[in-house]
């Protein structure tokens, strides 16, 4: 297991598992109100790891984007299935235009869930769905859930969000010789 850091918003473990790398990539992107370049600098920084995991290795994505992604799959058909909450905004196209040049998907979109399944941040009376899993289109075999566990907050405001992931084993096939079931004689 390799752990790296990138600022104090980016953490990377790599996992081994067999013949299999995961990357598992937790982020924090900065809250809706800070100035735009730090919002830049987080997405520069993230770019910068995910330029860096090999396409043969396994990636996953998640954490508080601070972005509402919507319902709405309309220009985002590729990696946004459509089940959701709320409306997009700003932040959430910034989501949505990342997952796009990399040929993510939004694994929270991918599965049918009911609202208190999709909320992931909670406010007083304003609730919202800002935490997202992201992994390659060609990883979305791995992925066999996505959901909100309503019960348990991460912080005070936060709720768990789960992604189930099924991890393959590969057998090796063991080759035996075998004798021939039928032996014939030779003819003299």
């Amino acid at each position: 297991m390799e752990v790296r850091r990138k600022g104090d918003r980016i953490l990377l473990v790599k996992l081994i598992l067999g013949r299999e790398i995961f990357n598992v990539i937790s982020v924090c992107a900065p809250q809706v109100g800070l100035d735009e370049s730090s919002k830049r600098q987080f997405w520069e920084d993230l770019d910068e790891i995910v330029q860096c995991i090999p396409i043969r290795e396994k990636l996953f994505i998640g954490g508080d984007l601070s972005g509402h992604v919507g319902t709405s799959r309309y220009g985002f058909d590729s990696v946004h299935r459509g089940f959701n909450f709320g409306k997009r905004n700003e932040p959430g196209n910034s989501i949505l235009d990342f997952a796009l040049s990399y040929d993510f998907i939004l694994a929270n979109t991918w599965f049918r869930k009911r609202e208190s399944h999709l909320i992931t941040f909670r406010s007083g009376s304003s609730v919202s769905q800002i935490n997202f899993f992201l992994t390659r289109k060609v990883d979305r075999g791995y992925c066999m859930d996505c959901k909100v566990v309503p019960g348990e907050s991460v912080v005070t405001q936060h709720k768990l969000l789960i992604l189930d992931v099924q991890v393959r084993r590969r057998f090796r096939k063991i080759k035996r010789k075998l004798d021939p079931k039928i032996k014939a004689a030779k003819r003299r």
